[in-house]
């Protein structure tokens, strides 16, 4: 029995589904893949010129030194994962979950949105680092959380934010995205905390998971911990899926190629 035909049985016996998924997910759905920093200037050169990564961007501290770079940053992403059409992997895991008893859950620390835009209910995602798709005050007026459905954010060539800029509606200060950042003191973690909350009280009502996880490197790894946590906790296997890091703990089911190729290979054996 190979790596695929294991998957299919445990997700045959399972009563439901936990996918973890890192950025390795979005890949096949054309996003840019920011692993080392030449990946990132890949994707935007202009700040190779000026030897910032994307450590160094994802940083709050831009919202007070350069609004206009901060925003052309994010406001960039939110514009790109909003034209985003997610790929045909995020549907198979939807039918899998719609199949099983318990549905399934979404562990992910992508602030894409991907999942919710493919039909994923917000309740069932956990984005354990924020969603570029969610607001806060940058100095924190208050703990309030908004969507960013009604912001249009436009940015240039050299990836610099015009005015106006998108604001806090309660002080009218400069409002940031409701993402955790590196070095970052002022994240309002409301949302998140709920969403922890959400994802405890489904894994006390389950029994036996299939965890699934997709694109989830070493570099950051709160994705993987996760799955190992659940995976532990339920003695299930998990399926990890990654083109260069699918090794894990014992029993692992390691999968050494992309989602969208793994997912449509196992759901092939499922029928």
């Amino acid at each position: 029995m190979n790596e695929f035909d294991r998957a299919a049985e445990v997700i045959a016996n399972a009563d439901t589904l936990f996918i973890g998924a890192g950025a390795g997910m979005g890949v096949d759905s054309g996003l840019p893949d920011f692993r080392g920093d030449q990946g990132f200037w890949r994707a935007y050169p202009p700040f190779k010129e000026l030897g910032l990564s994307f450590i160094d961007l994802a940083n709050p501290r831009w919202f007070a030194d350069d609004p206009g770079v901060a925003w052309g940053f994010y406001g960039h992403r939110l514009n790109l994962y909003r034209d985003t059409v997610p790929h045909a992997g995020f549907d198979i895991l939807k039918r899998w979950g719609a199949r099983l008893p318990h549905g399934a859950f979404v562990f992910t620390s992508n602030v894409d949105g991907q999942f919710q835009r493919a039909g994923f209910p917000d309740d069932q995602v956990f984005e354990c680092h924020g969603s570029i798709h969610h607001l806060q005050c940058c100095v924190s007026c208050d703990d309030a959380i908004w969507p960013a459905d009604a912001i249009e954010v436009d940015v240039d060539e050299y990836f610099r934010a015009a005015d106006p800029l998108p604001t806090c509606p309660s002080c009218t200060d400069l409002a940031r995205p409701n993402i955790l950042m590196f070095g970052d003191a002022g994240w309002v973690e409301t949302r998140a905390v709920e969403k922890q909350q959400r994802m405890r009280d489904w894994l006390a009502s389950v029994k036996r998971p299939a965890v699934v996880e997709c694109g989830a490197g070493t570099a950051v790894p709160s994705v993987r911990w996760q799955c190992e946590r659940v995976a532990s906790a339920f003695d299930v296997p998990i399926i990890r899926i990654n083109p260069r890091e699918a090794h894990g703990p014992a029993g692992t089911i390691s999968i050494a190629t992309t989602a969208l190729q793994a997912l449509a290979e196992i759901d092939d054996r499922l029928g």
